[in-house]
Order: structure tokens, then sequence, then C-alpha cells
């Protein structure tokens, strides 16, 4: 899910705490194209203040509106925008489109203290809100599960954010760990040498000096986890490796060359991992784009690990060649 969202519950906690009315307002249902999916969250104080986000912007100047206007929400209730092509047009939503959500009053903040807990721990839960008592119930969920609306029940997924290991802490990893943070990964990088985590300096990020390995079995890697290995040694990147690629992670990939890579696989193939698990290593790393720089390497490389998220056929990939043909990725 999108971290948006639990930033919204955290902020609508603290005004809850702070002694402010908060109202939290989630998109139910939109027809035609829209800026926020079903179940984006908005909290909105008394006087007016945002935080979060359930379409472009006009809806929300409403919603203020309606706020600062003295009205009340009390229960849960149904909200409509966009049914006439004026009130679409005035809007900003598609001509005809239409956008619903539904509105309540925050009185019990303990559901937001067991979703932040649990997602914290890199757990999917669902958030199930009965719209004619108002009672809401945190529950387990799978992947697979979807929001959904039944006219009386809401049913909203609450997952762990997004997580890149990198392992590794030269000029490369930092620029790499910048940019995944401004794409909302929770980025950890992992170097027991000295000389490297010394110099580590990016905001943000959490540091770690174990070794790759034993951090990776450490981590519990899940379905929502990236692991980038840039150090070219490879006695710290196979190992990591070696774990990464029994793990549920939805991308490993590693720095180097086509030859480097088959010697890596060949490695790999050593120890106790299947072909399957084998031939899940992203290598040569990245996109081809071209690039040389740092940080046209690390936007070569997020460039790969968002396609390969959203299951995106990678069409980008240098052909591969002959031997000599090393891409700018060479180790």
């Amino acid at each position: 899910m999108d971290s948006l969202d639990l930033q919204v519950l955290t902020q609508a906690r603290q005004w809850h705490a702070d002694g402010h009315a908060v109202r939290l307002v989630t998109v139910i249902e939109t027809w035609g194209s829209a800026p926020r999916p079903p179940g984006a969250l908005l909290a909105m104080r008394a006087d007016g203040l945002v935080v979060g986000s359930v379409s472009g912007g006009c809806v929300e100047d409403d919603l203020i509106e309606r706020v600062r206007g003295g009205d009340e929400v009390k229960h849960p209730s149904l909200v409509t925008y966009g049914v006439t092509k004026e009130e679409a047009a005035r809007f900003g939503l598609p001509c005809g489109g239409n956008l619903r959500l539904v509105q309540e009053p925050l009185q019990d903040t303990r559901w937001i203290d067991e979703v932040l807990a649990r997602t914290q721990r890199h757990e999917l839960v669902a958030r199930r809100l009965d719209l004619r008592t108002g009672l809401v119930t945190v529950e387990a969920a799978t992947r697979g599960d979807e929001f959904s609306f039944d006219g009386t029940t809401l049913r909203a997924l609450f997952g762990p954010r997004w997580r890149m290991l990198v392992i590794g802490a030269g000029q490369l990893s930092r620029v790499l760990a910048q940019m995944a943070l401004a794409l909302d990964f929770e980025v950890i990088c992992c170097d027991p040498r000295e000389e490297y985590h010394l110099t580590w300096d990016v905001p943000g990020t959490t540091f770690s000096r174990s070794m790759p390995d034993d951090l990776v079995v450490e981590l519990h890697l899940d379905p929502h986890s990236a692991v980038v290995a840039v150090t070219h040694d490879p006695k710290l990147d196979d190992m990591a490796l070696l774990e990464a690629l029994k793990s549920p992670a939805f991308y490993v990939g590693a720095l180097g060359s086509r030859n480097n890579t088959a010697k890596r696989k060949e490695r790999l193939a050593l120890f106790d991992l299947s072909a399957q698990e084998i031939n899940r290593l992203h290598g040569p790393i990245g996109l081809d784009l071209g690039g040389r720089t740092p940080a046209e390497i690390a936007v070569s490389i997020l460039a790969e690990i968002v396609a390969v998220r959203h299951g995106v056929m990678l069409t980008q990939k240098k052909p591969l060649t002959s031997p000599e043909a090393c891409d700018s990725r060479s180790a």
C-alpha cells in the first residue's frame, strides 16, 4: 500500500491526541481516471487543516469549505462528487465521472495503534469499518486481497512499506539510497567494512555493520523487499545473494558485467539453490539506459525495480551478445 496513508493515520492520531476533532475520508469508488485509488485516505481537522489526498485538489477544497462552514460528521456517511457533467467539471473529474467517498469521525485511535504496530512488523492487515455502527476492527490480510465496499462494510488494506536492502556503502549506494527514499522505500544499507561505514551519511536510512548474509536472514525478507548487491566483493555479495534468492523478496539484483554475472551464477550453483532460484537474479543489474555515472546507473537500477514491482515486462535489458560486450556496470 501507499505509505502516504500510514502517514495520514499517524497525523490523525496525533491531532486526536491533541484534542482536535478529526474526520477520516476514504475513497471507495471511482469512475474514469482518478489520481487516488479506492482505499486512499485523507484526514481533516475541524479547522480545515488536511493531510493526505482523495483527488487532484478540487474535492479537497470542497471538503475544507464544508468543515469550515460548520458541517459535522457524527456517523459514517457517503459523499458523492461528479454526478452531473457540471459537477464533474467543477471538481476536475472526467466528463461523467464520479468519485464516492466515506467520511467518518475519528472517535477511537486504538485501531490506528494496531495498524501502525502491525505494519511496522511488516504484516499486511485489513481495517474493517461497519458504516451502520461505526465499529472498526483490524484483521490479518493476505496478498491478493483488495479494497472492498458492499454498501455497509468497508475493508481497506494496510501493508508494510516497500523495503530496499543495499549491500555496500560506496558512492553508487549513496545515490541509490537517496533516490529510493524519494520513491518511498525504507532503505537499509549494510557494509561491515570499516572504511565504508564510517563515511555513510544518508539521512533517513538505516545502516548495519552486520555481515550481509546474516542481515538478510535477520530481516525476514518478504514480497515487499528488494535486495541490491553492489560491493564488487564476492565474499560479501554472494553469501547475501545466496540467502536473498531463497527468500520471497520481489527483486534480487547484483552489480557486474555479463562475464561476472555468469561466474557468479556458477558459484551460486555450488550451493543449495535451484536453477529457478538462481534465475531470479537480476544481473547485469538495471535497465539499459546507456548511463555511466553513479546517478545514471542508480536510475537504471531503480527503473528496473519499479518495473518488476509493477509486473511490467523488462523490454530495455541489453540483449546478450558476446562476453566482451560488458555494460557500464561491470566489476
